[in-house]
Formats: structure tokens, C-alpha cells, sequence
């Protein structure tokens, strides 16, 4: 992933109005993060547990995405669609993010179930031992990473549309 500052990732927000976006809060450690490590970005917001963003490069453009998780966890095993990872009950989350636009103005949201920890990137190179399934078996890690790039580019670009 290519480096960005939070002034960028701020402006990058397609689904947030300049306030919301003027009250992200970074996580601990941004400014030492190793951007070339990443496929995207991914946190949840310290100070408000159910809210999360992800930014990733959509074609030539980093594009923010905020996203919202529902209070109550899950008491049934259920498969992250980014990563394809199953957790058992609570790993995963179904995390909505308004529309870009008018559209998430008037209220329609597009959602779809993440890891909880959003931690997709790092189930796909190492998967945990306690896990109910590791992701995609039979795929090497790189072909586990570009399924979860096109998936997460797929979401993003229902948000965006």
C-alpha cells in the first residue's frame, strides 16, 4: 500500500461528512506504520469500539470507507466475506457502511460480515490455531491475499455506487 498521512486518509473518507472525518481517531502507533506491509488499511476506532474504517486504493485513489458494528456479538459461527475465515461465536461482525453520496445522506447503507478484530489481512498469512477454519484452504497465501483484495475492492465499490 502506498504511504498516506492522516490529512490524506481524512480527505479520502467517501462515505463521511468533513466533520465525521475531522473526528477519526488513528490508532496507537500510525505514524509508525510500515505502509509497504499492507494490502489496506484497517482499524477500529479506540475510543468508539463499534466503529471501524478501512482505506484502500481503488484504481489510481485511496478511498476511506467508515464502518459501524452492531452492539450485540454473534452467538452462531459465521464467515468473514472478506477473508473467508469462520470464527466462532463473536470473530465476526456484520459491519455497515452508509452509502457514498446522496444515497448514505438518505440513509441506505451497504453491509457485509468482517472479522470482528478486523484483522482479515493477518488471518490470510497466519491463521490463527484457534479458529474453527483457516481461510481458503488448498490456496497459497498469495493467492489468499488477491481474493482478499478483490472482495474488499468489491465492497468498496458498493459503497461507492
Amino acid at each position: 500500500m502506498k504511504p498516506l498521512d492522516q490529512q490524506e486518509i481524512r480527505a479520502a473518507m467517501a462515505n463521511s461528512t468533513r466533520g465525521e472525518s475531522s473526528r477519526m481517531v488513528f490508532p496507537a502507533g500510525f505514524a509508525c506504520l510500515e505502509f509497504s506491509d499492507l494490502k489496506y488499511l484497517v482499524w477500529r476506532d479506540p475510543k468508539a469500539p463499534q466503529r471501524g474504517y478501512l482505506v484502500s486504493w481503488h484504481g489510481d485513489r485511496p478511498v476511506g470507507i467508515a464502518l459501524r458494528a452492531p452492539e450485540g456479538a454473534s452467538k452462531k459461527s459465521v464467515m468473514c466475506t472478506l477473508c473467508r475465515t469462520t470464527h466462532s461465536s463473536g470473530g465476526v461482525a456484520l459491519f455497515a457502511a452508509p452509502r457514498a453520496g446522496s444515497a448514505g445522506r438518505n440513509g441506505n447503507t451497504v453491509g457485509t460480515y468482517i472479522c470482528a478484530d478486523l484483522a482479515c489481512s493477518t488471518y490470510i498469512r497466519q491463521p490463527k490455531p484457534t479458529l474453527a477454519v483457516v481461510p481458503e484452504p488448498g490456496l497459497d497465501v498469495e493467492q489468499r491475499i488477491a481474493g482478499l483484495l478483490t472482495r474488499t475492492a468489491a465492497f468498496v465499490d458498493r459503497v461507492l455506487n
